[in-house]
C-alpha cells in the first residue's frame, strides 16, 4: 500500500511574515486561532474535510503566542505545537524553521556501522543541554562512536523527566535548549560524523498537559496500555491519527536532519489493521530518505522476539531497520549479578547467552518460565546488524530500585567481560552514558509534575512495580530534585584511576571491531560451544578468509580445560586478563598453534581473541 500523505501540521511560519495555522479537530465545528502577546487578535480557521481546519495569518513573528478556541469555548494548546515555552498547560510558541545548516553531503552511516551511545540530554552534563552536549563530541569519537541515541526530548512537564511523560510530540524540551539547540547538537554530530538517533514515544501520552481528547478521537477504549489511554491507530478516525505520528516522523528526519528513530514499545502500538502503522511509518520514512538522498533508519524497543518487525513487507514483516534484542542484555546480567528475579528468570545458564549470541533472541518460540508461554518466533534469515545489544541501558538501569548501574553490581573483570560480549558482538552495539569508564552514580527515575495527585500516583506506582523483583532499599521519590541530580554523570572519572583504564578498554575493543571486519556485523558466526561447568563459551566468526576465535568464562574461579579448536595457527588479539587492563594476569601465550583443540587456562570472569593467521 502506499503511505498517507500526511499534511503539515501546527503553526508554520513563511518568511514573508505569513503563517498557516492547520489543526485536526474533527470534534470542534469552529476553531479560531487566538494570536496573544504584540497584540490581541482573533481568527477563524476555515474547514477543509475530515476534520481539518486551516487559515494563513499575516503578521506573525517567531516567539508569538497563541491557543486554539474549540467551538465549546476551550482554549488549548496546539497539538503540534513547535514550542511550549510557558509550560505544557501555557500557549504554544511559534518558531522558525530557519537554521544555518553545515551538513550538507552528508548521507549518515548504514545500520551496519552503528556504535550507538545513549544518553540523556538533562543528566549527561552538568547544565543539562544539548549546547553542553556539543563538547562531550569529541570525547565520543576518539572512544568509537559513530551514533548517539537522545532520550526523548518532546516537551513534558517541568524541567526534569525521562522524556516519556511527553505531551507535545512536535515541541523540543524548552529547559534542554528548544529546537534551535537541539538543530545544532544535531548540525555539530554530522560536523564531527556522527549519526544522531531520537528516540520517539508513540504508543501513549503523558498525563499532564495532554488535551488531546478535546479535539479528536486520539484515544480508543478497544486495548489498554501499562502508561495510560492506548491510542487509535485502527479505529474510526485512525487515518488522521496515523497522519499526525507520520507527520511527526518526517519532521525529525526533514527539519531536523535526524539519522534515525527509535520507536519506544512498538509492542504496545495496538493496531490490528491490514496495514499496520509500523509498516506505513516505514514505507513513508523510506520514500522521504530517497527525496533527500540521505539514509534514515527505524529502530523497535520490544520485548515480543518479533522478527516480523524487521522482516521486509514482500517476507510479511513491517519493514524496519533494527530491533533491540533484550535477550542479549538478560543472559549477561544474570551471568554476572546472579539474579533471578522477575524477568530474569528466564535466564542464568551461559545457553541462554548462547542462543542469543548465535541467534539474535535466547527465545524464538521456546517455553518462557516466567511468562508461562511460549515467546518470541524465528529470526532465521534476519541480517545480524539488525539487532541492537547492550549490557546496560536508561531502561535496565533506572528501572531498579536504587536505579544502580552494572559497575556497583560487579567488579572490573565483570565489567569488561560484559564490554567484550556488546563491543565485540556480531550485532550493533549500544552503550550507556557513563558505563564507558563505569559510572557509579545511579541513573534514577525522576519527574516534576505540577498535580499532587499525580505526583503521589506515580510514587506509588513505581514502589508496586518493584515489587516483583524483590528488591531491598527504599525507592528513591522521583518528584524529589535530588534524585535528579544524583542521576548526573560525571565524565572526569573517565580520566581517573580504574575509570581511565576501562575507558582505554572500550576504546581499545572499539578500535579493533573498526579493524577486524570478522569482529563486526558483517561477520558469520560459524560455531558456538558451551561448557555450563565452569561456565565457558567458545565462538567461531568469520568474514571472508578472516577468522576469529572467542572464549568467554564467567566463573569466579581459574578454569583449565581442552576446547574443540580450528586447526592451524593463531595469534592473540585481545586477553581482558592482561595486567596492561589492569588485570590478573593471563596464562593463555601470544600464539597458539592447533591440530583440532587446545587447552584453555582462563582467569575469572575473562575473555580471549584470537585471530588465524595460517
Amino acid at each position: 500500500m502506499t503511505p498517507i500523505s500526511p499534511p503539515d501540521l501546527g503553526a508554520l511560519l513563511r518568511s514573508n511574515g505569513e503563517c498557516l495555522f492547520r489543526v485536526w479537530a474533527p470534534l470542534s465545528a469552529n476553531v479560531k486561532v487566538h494570536l496573544a502577546g504584540r497584540e490581541d487578535r482573533l481568527i477563524s480557521l476555515q474547514p477543509e474535510g475530515h476534520g481539518y481546519h486551516a487559515t494563513d495569518v499575516p503578521d506573525v513573528q517567531s516567539g508569538d503566542r497563541y491557543f486554539y478556541e474549540l467551538g465549546n469555548r476551550k482554549s488549548r494548546p496546539d497539538p503540534a505545537s513547535r514550542s511550549q515555552l510557558d509550560g505544557v498547560h501555557g500557549p504554544s510558541a511559534i518558531v522558525s524553521r530557519e537554521f544555518p545548516w553545515t551538513d550538507t553531503g552528508w548521507n549518515g552511516p548504514e545500520m551496519a556501522s552503528y556504535v550507538i551511545y545513549e544518553l540523556h540530554v538533562g543528566t549527561f552534563t552538568s547544565e543539562g543541554t544539548f549546547d553542553a552536549a556539543v563538547r562531550e563530541l569529541d570525547r565520543l569519537k576518539n572512544l568509537g562512536i559513530t551514533a548517539i541515541e537522545l532520550m526523548p526530548v518532546a516537551q513534558f512537564p517541568g524541567s526534569r523527566n525521562w522524556g516519556y511523560d511527553g505531551v507535545y510530540p512536535f515541541a523540543v524540551q524548552h529547559s534542554y535548549g528548544g529546537p534551535v539547540g537541539l538543530k545544532r547538537l544535531v548540525d555539530a554530530c554530522h560536523a564531527k560524523g556522527l549519526a544522531v538517533i531520537l528516540d520517539v514515544v508513540y504508543n501513549h501520552f503523558g498525563p499532564e498537559g495532554n488535551y488531546f481528547q478535546d479535539f479528536g478521537p486520539y484515544f480508543t477504549d478497544q486495548y489498554k496500555t501499562p502508561w495510560g489511554d492506548a491510542l487509535n491507530f485502527d479505529g474510526p478516525g485512525s487515518d488522521q491519527v496515523r497522519a499526525f505520528f507520520l507527520s511527526n516522523a518526517l519532521n525529525w528526519q526533514t527539519e531536523f536532519h535526524f539519522d534515525a528513530l527509535r520507536l519506544d514499545a512498538v509492542h504496545a502500538i495496538k493496531d490490528f489493521s491490514a496495514y499496520p502503522f509500523l509498516a506505513e511509518l516505514a514505507d513513508a520514512t523510506r520514500l522521504r530518505s530517497v527525496e533527500l538522498g540521505r539514509r534514515f533508519h527505524l529502530i523497535a524497543e520490544s520485548d515480543r522476539n518479533d522478527a516480523r518487525l524487521v522482516r521486509s513487507s514482500e517476507a510479511g514483516g513491517y519493514g524496519l531497520a533494527a530491533t533491540w534484542s533484550d535477550d542479549f542484555h538478560h543472559a549477561i546480567h544474570t551471568l554476572l549479578t546472579g539474579e533471578r528475579n522477575g524477568y530474569y528468570e528466564d535466564f542464568g545458564q551461559v545457553e541462554h547467552l548462547a542462543r542469543a549470541y548465535r541467534d539474535g533472541f535466547t527465545y524464538s518460540g521456546q517455553f518462557s518460565p516466567h511468562r508461562n508461554r511460549r515467546h518470541g518466533n524465528s529470526p532465521v534469515g534476519v541480517r545480524a546488524w539488525q539487532f541492537v545489544v547492550c549490557g546496560q541501558n536508561h531502561d535496565q538501569v533506572g528501572n531498579r530500585t536504587r536505579g544502580d548501574r552494572l559497575s556497583v553490581l560487579t567488579d572490573l573483570e565483570g565489567l569488561k567481560l560484559a564490554a567484550g560480549l556488546v563491543l565485540l558482538s556480531p550485532y550493533v552495539p549500544l552503550l550507556f552514558m557513563g558505563e564507558e569508564y563505569g559510572e557509579s552514580t545511579p541513573f534514577q527515575y525522576f519527574v516534576s509534575h505540577e498535580d499532587p495527585k499525580l505526583v503521589e500516583a506515580v510514587r506509588r506506582g513505581r514502589r508496586e512495580e518493584f515489587k516483583k523483583f524483590a528488591w531491598q532499599g527504599e525507592t528513591p521519590d522521583p518528584q524529589a530534585e535530588t534524585t535528579f541530580a544524583r542521576s548526573k554523570i560525571s565524565t572526569r572519572f573517565a580520566v581517573e584511576g580504574q575509570g581511565a583504564t576501562l575507558h582505554r578498554f572500550y576504546q581499545g575493543l572499539l578500535e579493533l571491531r573498526r579493524k577486524v571486519p570478522a569482529l563486526g556485523c558483517h561477520s558469520e558466526i560459524t560455531g558456538v560451544v558451551v561448557v555450563e561447568k565452569p561456565q565457558v563459551m567458545v565462538a567461531w566468526r568469520k568474514a571472508e578468509r578472516e577468522e576469529v576465535i572467542f572464549a568467554y568464562h564467567f566463573g569466579s574461579s581459574p578454569t583449565e580445560q581442552t576446547a574443540a579448536w580450528h586447526g592451524g595457527r593463531w595469534r592473540k588479539l585481545f586477553d581482558s586478563a592482561a595486567k596492561s587492563w589492569a588485570g590478573p594476569g593471563t596464562a593463555m601465550l601470544d600464539e597458539l598453534a592447533s591440530e583440532g583443540e587446545v587447552v584453555l587456562k582462563l582467569s575469572p570472569r575473562s575473555f580471549v581473541v584470537y585471530q588465524r593467521v595460517n
